[in-house]
């Protein structure tokens, strides 16, 4: 009897039974359809050796590169000041005007002076001379022959002390007259016109501050300096004095100058523990000021033969320990225990554990144990994941 015979209920109905009883015998045997399976893919980082920079975040300070207080160096009542305050100033420019009336009036004095000691030497000079003549015929002593020698070299003394007189009237003339020692940005004055001002007193009547370049001061542990000399001298770094030094300000956004390590200072504060760096930055647009709080990242060695592992591929312990999954030569999972020291960039620096050539996995971490095979795909030659 053929199919076509049956009723269609009666064929839908074998048709569901036969289904059925495939489903359970795929349940019943799920060992068998596991190992049937591709082994799950993992993105592994091969690890190469590299030359790396280290570099340490330090904190800071800017600090204005020059620094100059403006103080009277002669006594005066103020009668002007020729500047705006928090301006730039230019070397030798005039700030203040103090009252010279009295210093002009001693320098006309020391001019008089120097005009009466040149007729008294022209005199002198003259009787000399005709001094020097007469002796030689005897027509006068010896005696008031070197008297008129001697007036005359009292005369040119007499001459030269009324030109220091002159010279230095005019030198407290002249400090009347108050200018910029330095080049830079100047800040508010402390006097006003009519104050009295006496010579070098205590209270400046401005200060100066040169601006461009300005200085960063940085400071560093002594222990860490420390251990920055014995990997140089264990030769496991290199010396990068010519590195330069990258800013971020109080914002966090990168200073867009680089600067460069002017010294290191050479005493160790007591009180800190802690020694100073400074480092001198270019600041043409001036957004660096005086006290302003900074942070710089500051080359300190180059290694050579670094291993660098992406973050992703290292996991850490409750207790703090660090490993990783490394697929074997055979594309079977290892866990080794590893040694990192510090991040550069989106990697740890690798201080023991793996060697070159190693391939850890830094994807597909939760679809793999240690011992499992898996599929490997090569992130340097993954074009997907760019």
């Amino acid at each position: 009897m053929s199919l076509r015979t049956f009723p269609p209920r009666l064929v839908l109905v074998g048709v569901l039974s036969g289904l059925g009883l495939m489903a359970c015998d795929t349940q019943s045997n799920p060992q068998s359809s596991a190992q049937n399976a591709p082994p799950p893919e993992v993105v592994v980082a091969t690890l190469q050796p590299q030359s790396v920079t280290l570099t340490r975040e330090l904190p800071g300070r800017t600090a204005a590169y020059l620094t100059a207080e403006v103080r009277p160096q002669v006594d005066g009542i103020v009668q002007q000041r020729l500047f705006t305050e928090g301006g730039e100033v230019k070397a030798d420019q005039p700030l203040y005007q103090l009252d010279d009336a009295s210093y002009q009036a001693d320098l006309a004095s020391a001019k008089a002076a120097q005009a009466r000691a040149e007729a008294t030497l022209t005199s002198a000079r003259l009787n000399a001379a005709r001094s020097a003549e007469l002796v030689k015929i005897d027509a006068v002593s010896r005696q008031d022959n070197e008297n008129a020698i001697a007036t005359l070299r009292q005369a040119e003394a007499d001459l030269a002390a009324a030109r220091a007189a002159v010279t230095s009237a005019r030198i407290r003339v002249d400090y009347a007259r108050i200018t910029a020692p330095i080049a830079g940005r100047i800040g508010k004055s402390a006097f006003t016109q009519g104050a009295l001002v006496t010579a070098n007193q205590a209270e400046p009547l401005a200060t100066i501050e040169q601006l461009d370049p300005i200085y960063v001061d940085l400071t560093q542990s002594s222990s860490e300096l420390l251990k920055l000399r014995r990997e140089l001298a264990a030769g496991t770094l290199s010396s990068t004095d010519e590195v330069p030094v990258t800013l971020l300000l109080e914002d966090g956004t990168p200073y867009p100058h680089q600067g460069r390590l002017a010294f290191s200072e050479a005493t160790v504060d007591r009180s800190t523990g802690s020694y100073l760096l400074r480092v001198e930055v270019p600041n043409p647009e001036q957004l660096l000021l005086p006290g302003m709080y900074v942070r710089a990242e500051l080359g300190q060695g180059q290694r050579d033969n670094a291993l660098l592992v992406p973050q992703q591929g290292i996991a850490r312990d409750p207790k703090g320990n660090t490993s990783a999954l490394v697929v074997n030569a055979d594309n079977q999972v290892e866990q080794r225990a590893v040694q990192v020291s510090r991040t550069l960039g989106d990697q740890w620096l690798l201080e023991g554990g793996l060697e070159a050539g190693d391939r850890v996995i830094i994807e597909g971490l939760q679809k793999v144990r240690p011992g499992a095979e898996v599929r490997v795909i090569d992130a340097a030659t993954d074009d997907s994941r760019s």
